[in-house]
């Protein structure tokens, strides 16, 4: 699988409803220093960037900062274990899946 495949797809629960579109993977560093795919940002409403103003709470410049979140609100991250399937233009989820703030930890 490649990024390209999951970054634009659109992201469908279990029963097919479409909860919105893949904008973003995340990885974690493990204490090894090797990076662990952790999962996919999903925004309900736009398949555009953050330009990583989920990632923190930036809030410089303020008007892009401002129109970012509100572009991108109720986004949130879900965990690739909770992924079913990437294929198609199309990530399914598990059904039962989690929704994470897309705030880094």
């Amino acid at each position: 699988m490649r990024l390209s495949e999951l970054v634009g797809a659109r992201v469908h629960d279990a029963d097919g409803r479409r909860v919105g579109f893949a904008v973003d993977v995340r990885f974690v560093e493990s204490p090894q220093n090797r990076l662990r795919f952790e999962g996919v940002l999903v925004s309900p409403s736009s398949s555009g960037s953050f330009l990583g103003y989920e990632r923190t709470e930036e809030v410089r410049p303020a008007l892009i900062a401002r129109y970012l979140r509100w572009r991108h609100r109720g986004a949130f991250l879900v965990l690739w274990r909770d992924v079913r399937r990437v294929g198609d233009g199309r990530v399914e989820l598990r059904p039962g899946y989690s929704r994470w703030s897309p705030m880094l930890r």
